[in-house]
């Protein structure tokens, strides 16, 4: 517990510095390119095109049913992957961020914790602009804005925090062994097609009971449910599931403490893993 609100402390006393950085690694990152920071956004765009051709013009064009309410697939994916996006670039780019950095940034004067902080941050700021773009969209298809997107806020500070205590622990890991980047990276694509992202998982509730209460251990289907049923306006998704809130919140300060005291105990020796 001790580590944990370290972390939190470095994070609040430096988070001018994290916003600072943040924007310098958008820039960095995306300098040696002729769209820049553009290509931030295509590639989600060209990847969301080429799932709906598969996954709702190959598949299927009947409606998805959230909460009662019959959404058209191209809409349903699209309020679901930008989230997935903002977890799958900030989970990777977090992993990696101590070991690919380090050497550039020891010899500035700030904490560790904030390496993996602005990498994530960086990927916070394309996230809120695809999920601006993608109201203008469904605005467009028909699910007009409603008291329901004030969970947003909620939802957007959740997927932070569920991503920056996931980052603790595997940058600290991926600085120590490399592998496990690598196993990170195949993990999550494997995760895309349980998370319900791509397809409704509950189908399965009725024929699989036990393997759908085994797939809903994944936080990122309460993520990803939330953000649902705030874009299309179905209910006040973290009241009436408050079980699955409470295990939600348990799971991720879990995640942040063992994160924190794993980033603690071994950030004095990470340069020797370099």
């Amino acid at each position: 517990m001790k580590s944990a609100l370290m972390i939190i402390k470095e994070q609040i006393s430096n988070f001018y510095l994290v916003r600072r950085l943040s924007l310098y690694e958008l820039k960095s990152k995306n300098q040696n390119n002729y769209l820049g920071i553009l290509w931030e956004f295509l590639n989600p765009a060209i990847q969301i095109l080429i799932y709906w051709f598969v996954f709702g013009t190959l598949r299927s064009r009947d409606p998805v049913d959230v909460g009662g309410v019959h959404i058209q697939f191209f809409s349903w994916l699209l309020a679901a992957f930008f989230m997935w996006n903002f977890f799958y670039q900030s989970t990777i780019q977090g992993s990696k961020s101590i070991y690919t950095k380090l050497r550039m940034l020891s010899k500035m004067n700030f904490p560790m914790s904030v390496i993996p902080s602005y990498v994530i941050f960086a990927q916070f700021y394309i996230h809120i602009v695809m999920l601006l773009i993608s109201i203008v969209i469904l605005q467009f298809s028909g699910y007009y804005i409603n008291m329901y997107y004030v969970q947003l806020i909620y939802y957007i500070f959740a997927a932070y925090c569920l991503v920056f205590a996931v980052s603790l622990i595997t940058s600290t890991l991926s600085t120590i062994v490399r592998d496990f980047h690598m196993l990170l990276n195949s993990s999550l694509r494997m995760m895309l097609y349980v998370s319900g992202v791509l397809w409704p998982i509950t189908i399965l509730a009725n024929e699989f009971p036990k393997i759908m209460q085994f797939l809903k251990l994944n936080p990122l289907i309460y993520l990803i449910d939330g953000y649902r049923s705030a874009l299309f306006g179905v209910e006040w998704h973290f009241i009436v599931h408050w079980q699955y809130t409470i295990y939600f919140w348990g799971l991720v300060i879990v995640l942040f403490i063992i994160g924190s005291a794993l980033h603690v105990k071994f950030r004095r020796h990470f340069i020797d893993f370099l």
